[in-house]
């Protein structure tokens, strides 16, 4: 499905009162990752995540009636005014007019917290266009024409995806995926779709500790980042290399093998390095002290066989994943040898969640 037509709202009403809707979204994080981007977000390869549970944007939008047409929104951060954010916000309201010329009649303030630590070197650009995304759509509910419950959560993936490409992932289901995809059914570039998919249960409540490396601010921006891609000399390899490690992984959540699982993660997130570090310009986000936890734990697995792995975003944090049953003594582990090489020793438990939800 790549129609965007379908998605037009043509028909709606003018509410004639104030209102305000509050949702959560929560980040995710992608096991195959995507790396480069065409125009209007759509992505050069695939990819697929684990929602998240804990890290979360909770965002209140409140909308006012209006008699002038146009884009107009105040933003707040934590109750107070974050003009940083504008260019962004006011980018994505660009990008969904067309789709949601509703959003032309009313005059928006929007009020945005997370539950994790601001500046912590944890996305948030997802989980906040995820929950920005879902308030726009009740008001969609509101005002034109009723549709399924289906045709709102991937509209309101296909909006998150315009604000911020990951952001689509964060929508609905605990395994999502990005991007058409031969090896599962209904996949699109426009939106994520929910794995729907047999998993294993050693992939139940799956749990994801992310550790907070570097809370700096990254030194080249993902934006930058994708479009590298575009004349990289890799990159078509890269691409390919993706569509057959969604086909693996599916076998492998289906399957339960762990030790497949840990090599098809730990190379993805690798080679996401990997084309950082052979771009022209080149750029290294990895800090000697994410590579000092990788060898931590990967001396750790091979010691107890506990099957634990990691994971990198394009930053230097690290998120270590591992299954319910393994959580006391990972976590152990975490606080006993890890904690030591993260900045201030912060770190943070998580474990999949199932996307957004109205507060």
């Amino acid at each position: 499905m790549n129609n965007l037509d379908i998605f037009k709202t043509t028909t709606f009403s003018k509410l004639e009162n104030n209102g305000l809707f509050t949702f959560s979204a929560p980040s995710n994080i992608a096991l195959v990752k995507y790396w480069g981007k065409k125009d209007n977000q759509i992505p050069a390869n695939p990819s697929l995540s684990f929602t998240l549970n804990n890290c979360k944007t909770i965002t209140t939008l409140k909308f006012e009636p209006k008699t002038e047409k146009g884009i107009s929104f105040d933003l707040l951060f934590e109750g107070q005014p974050k003009e940083s954010f504008r260019p962004k916000i006011q980018k994505y309201f660009e990008r969904i007019q067309d789709l949601c010329p509703y959003i032309l009649d009313y005059h928006f303030t929007i009020d945005t917290q997370n539950t994790f630590p601001h500046s912590s070197g944890i996305a948030s650009s997802a989980s906040g266009m995820a929950a920005l995304s879902v308030n726009i759509i009740a008001l969609e509910k509101l005002v034109a024409n009723q549709q399924t419950e289906e045709y709102y959560e991937q509209k309101a993936s296909l909006l998150a995806r315009l604000g911020s490409g990951s952001a689509c992932r964060s929508i609905k289901g605990n395994i999502v995926v990005w991007g058409q995809t031969a090896s599962i059914e209904n996949s699109t570039d426009l939106f994520g779709v929910p794995f729907n998919y047999e998993v294993h249960e050693n992939f139940q409540n799956y749990q994801d500790s992310i550790l907070l490396v570097d809370k700096g601010e990254k030194q080249v921006s993902s934006t930058v980042g994708h479009e590298l891609m575009h004349n990289h000399p890799f990159a078509e390899q890269r691409f390919v290399q993706a569509h057959t490690n969604i086909a693996q992984l599916k076998d492998i959540l289906k399957s339960g093998n762990l030790e497949q699982f840990i090599a098809l993660v730990e190379s993805e997130a690798l080679t996401l390095h990997a084309m950082m570090m052979t771009s022209m310009p080149y750029f290294i986000l990895m800090k000697p002290n994410t590579l000092e936890i990788i060898q931590k734990i990967w001396n750790y697995r091979r010691e107890t066989n506990v099957p634990v792995c990691f994971t990198l975003d394009a930053g230097a944090n690290v998120h270590v994943l591992y299954p319910n049953k393994y959580k006391t003594e990972v976590q152990d582990f975490i606080a006993n040898q890890l904690a030591v090489h993260c900045q201030n020793k912060q770190y943070i438990h998580d474990e999949m969640g199932f996307g957004t939800q109205q507060l």
